[in-house]
């Protein structure tokens, strides 16, 4: 990926804390982030990004059951085309957003990395438990 015209190396005091409280989510230490966002999207893709930050660690919603949240029941498809437009994962966790039957379905990283934060949050059992050695 190239780095737009714009790109400037060196810190900021906002990404200073956003890269802390991502760590302290991997090392298991935070549940939710506290963070200035602004993200850009159409109304509706808005409405579902601010009902994803709703969703608590360690759980998971259908998308049948977040299209309920944002009061329009039968758009699934959209609120699924809107999760995948989220343009801050793990942050606004679009991950914890699966099927109706509990299958881990679309995620921009990977089904392997949803698979993974769903288990760093307990809302899956830990896959290498079971593992044959």
């Amino acid at each position: 990926m190239r780095r737009g015209d714009d790109w400037r190396e060196g810190t900021h005091p906002l990404l200073d804390r956003a890269r802390q409280q991502l760590r302290e989510y991997f090392d298991g230490k935070r549940r939710g982030f506290d963070l200035p966002l602004a993200p850009r999207g159409t109304a509706f893709q808005c409405t579902v990004w601010h009902a994803l930050a709703s969703i608590p660690y360690g759980e998971t919603v259908s998308y049948a059951q977040l299209a309920a949240r944002v009061g329009r029941p039968t758009a699934m498809r959209a609120v699924g085309a809107a999760n995948g437009r989220n343009p801050l994962p793990i942050v606004l966790p679009c991950h914890r957003v699966i099927g109706a039957d509990g299958s881990l379905t679309g995620f921009g990283g990977g089904l392997p990395t949803k698979q993974f934060l769903l288990e760093l949050e307990g809302a899956l059992p830990r896959s290498d438990l079971f593992a044959v050695a």
